[in-house]
């Protein structure tokens, strides 16, 4: 199931994430922006980030391999868009800012980062 785009409610695969985790659940809207690296969602593993969110952004940030600092490196992308451009992070787009996720073949890890959790 995928969120309605401009829903707010989580999905019933986010819902169980949030749950194992101790966390109500914080789904981005579909119009807000996730901050998405395109050019490296071949590589793995696939890691997100949820910072504060901002000025129509949902605080996510999603990369595959080896982050970068370049400026460049993350396109904006609405939320409604990554059922098409990136399904695996969707399990985890509820979880709130400070969560981290990591993706790799048979290995799937979360955890909150306090420091994600503080950066804005």
């Amino acid at each position: 199931m995928v969120c309605n785009a401009m829903s707010s409610e989580p999905t019933e695969e986010q819902l169980r994430v949030c749950r194992a985790h101790g966390v109500a659940p914080a789904p981005p809207l579909g119009h807000e922006k996730v901050g998405v690296a395109l050019d490296s969602l071949d590589q793995l593993p696939l890691n997100g980030v949820r910072v504060q969110p901002v000025a129509g952004t949902s605080g996510w940030y999603i990369w595959g391999g080896e982050y970068s600092e370049a400026a460049d490196f993350f396109d904006p992308l609405h939320h409604a868009h990554m059922a098409e451009r990136c399904p695996e992070a969707l399990p985890f787009l509820a979880l709130p800012p400070g969560w981290r996720f990591l993706v790799a073949p048979g290995h799937i890890d979360v955890w909150f980062d306090s420091v994600a959790q503080s950066i804005e």
